[in-house]
């Protein structure tokens, strides 16, 4: 190699250099922020909002009705298979469930059973604020009322719509992701501590 092409492939290979670190400052950065999510739900006394597995389509078809899952926006086989996961990653990572509660629709029902932590409460609180969207502000403070009354022990799992996670927090997350919140103080408000994407199916 001649002098004059040295400086060049120095300075190549020291962004090359540069951007390996950056990304293992990143990686690095992620998995401390789940170990922290984790260790706070081994702590108990939390709340995971857990959004309904995948499930096909947007709101529900015309005609709806709530008792009757056929008339409704249901789980298809990945929204089954995620609720499955995030259960069994749960129990191994030794979270003890004080409480499941889910929205009245189906798909929420479904995929809170099928995480496998306990019996599974109805709470009318955490309903579609999606479909019932002139309900939203009412869903959203009692569903606050609800997290903010939480002490364990053990964590609540609660088990929802995006929509009603959204207005609860201000994020967004995936079918089968998991926001973690705490109590925030006597205004009500809800403290987050992190969050936990959906499993990666194989």
């Amino acid at each position: 190699m001649n002098a004059a092409a040295r400086p060049a492939r120095a300075a190549r290979l020291g962004w090359r250099a540069l951007a390996v670190v950056l990304l293992g400052v990143g990686t690095a950065g992620a998995r401390a922020d789940d170990a922290a999510v984790w260790a706070a739900l081994r702590q108990g006394g939390v709340v995971a909002l857990v959004r309904h597995g995948d499930a096909p389509g947007v709101g529900d078809p015309p005609g709806w009705r709530l008792g009757d899952c056929a008339t409704q926006r249901n789980l298809g086989e990945r929204g089954r298979a995620e609720a499955r996961a995030v259960g069994a990653r749960l129990r191994a990572e030794r979270v003890a469930i004080g409480r499941v509660v889910s929205s009245p629709w189906c798909r929420c029902v479904d995929t809170a059973t099928l995480l496998d932590l306990g019996p599974v409460q109805v709470e009318p609180a955490f309903a579609n604020a999606f479909v019932l969207s002139e309900q939203r502000e009412s869903l959203r403070e009692r569903g606050r009322a609800v997290v903010a009354a939480w002490r364990g022990p053990g964590v609540l799992v609660v088990v929802t719509h995006g929509e009603n996670i959204n207005a609860l927090t201000g994020r967004g997350v995936a079918p089968a992701g998991i926001v973690v919140v705490a109590p925030g103080g006597s205004d009500g408000a809800l403290r987050e501590i992190g969050t936990l994407p959906a499993p990666a199916l194989r």
